[in-house]
């Protein structure tokens, strides 16, 4: 695929504070693309850029191979939903939804077809007369990236739009949103602190920490060849056993000695924390340190003091990484 967007060593500096330091990323045309990383890390900075709400202290970005950082919000063929959706509450879902149709100064039957396209793209008939107080939270995003995608932006910005939600409605919106971008095929930049939903959803991932780039990459990448202890940990729960690395799912815990060729360490139970489909298991090390296996609920009976092996396979290991 083609790169649709390009940062080339962009930086963002709000006096003293360094929010975006010497990012360098490409965005593929058509990607699900994920900015992750904890509060702080720059991912909203680096949006904002983008969308051209804010200007770079250094650095270039480059749409279709031209540079926009230069260019007002309004100039650049790019949309964005806010966090809180930013709707409009005097107009209608149907007035949210035109309202940049008429920017473009398109006749009104264009208008009406684009509105009823839209409508049935994110499942919205029958709510285009609703004020934005009268829309449920899922509802109204449904609103606010019709009215985002109505005017064929080739970038679609989205900066944590499930954050509002109810986290069962979140699981549900997450796989709409999937589904929506395959069917219309935009680029979306989707900003998130929630690991589960940049791992679930995109193509690509840009982690970023204090500002900094860290590693980009498919979720695979990421969650099974982490470059660093910080994408390692962001990722996921990790076991350092001297200079190993496992995940707690693929670390077993038996009574039996492990059979030879694996790799592995004795422990003593210290706890069970029960997880729904399945339990964590907490044992503690001859050194100190503890090592959680992730077991199925049917091998949950385990008992705290309980001596018990800890082993996995070589090929487990997240290669590359030391507890150092």
């Amino acid at each position: 695929m083609a790169v649709v967007l390009e940062l080339q060593r962009v930086s963002k500096q709000f006096g003293s504070q360094h929010a975006v330091r010497d990012v360098s990323l490409g965005v593929e045309r058509g990607e699900f693309f994920a900015l992750l990383g904890p509060s702080a890390c720059g991912k909203t900075t680096t949006l904002r850029l983008v969308g051209g709400f804010e200007q770079p202290t250094a650095g270039t970005i480059l749409l279709n191979g031209n540079r926009i950082d230069h260019l007002r919000p309004y100039e650049r063929p790019v949309s964005t939903v806010f966090q809180n959706y930013a709707l409009f509450p005097h107009l209608t879902a149907r007035g949210n939804v035109e309202f940049g149709l008429h920017q473009k100064q398109l006749t009104a039957a264009d208008i009406h077809r684009k509105v009823r396209d839209a409508f049935d793209l994110v499942q919205m008939n029958g709510k285009e007369d609703r004020l934005p107080a009268q829309l449920s939270g899922g509802e109204k995003q449904r609103i606010a990236l019709a009215r985002s995608l109505v005017i064929e932006p080739e970038i679609l910005l989205l900066d944590e739009p499930l954050s509002a939600l109810d986290p069962n409605l979140r699981k549900q919106v997450r796989s709409e949103l999937k589904a929506l971008q395959r069917r219309v095929g935009t680029t979306f930049i989707f900003v998130t602190h929630d690991k589960e939903e940049a791992l679930s959803m995109s193509d690509r991932i840009a982690l970023l920490h204090a500002g900094r780039l860290v590693q980009t990459g498919t979720p695979q990448d990421l969650y099974l060849r982490p470059d660093n202890r910080f994408a390692a940990t962001f990722l996921g729960q990790v076991n350092w056993v001297g200079s190993a690395a496992v995940r707690p799912e693929l670390t077993r815990i038996t009574r039996d000695p492990p059979f030879p060729g694996v790799r592995g360490v004795n422990g003593v139970v210290e706890s069970s924390t029960f997880l729904g489909n399945c339990l964590h298991i907490a044992a503690r090390l001859p050194s100190g340190d503890k090592v959680i296996a992730e077991v199925a609920r049917a091998d949950s009976d385990f008992q705290t003091g309980e001596p018990v092996h800890l082993w996995w396979h070589a090929q487990d290991e997240l290669p590359g990484l030391s507890e150092g």
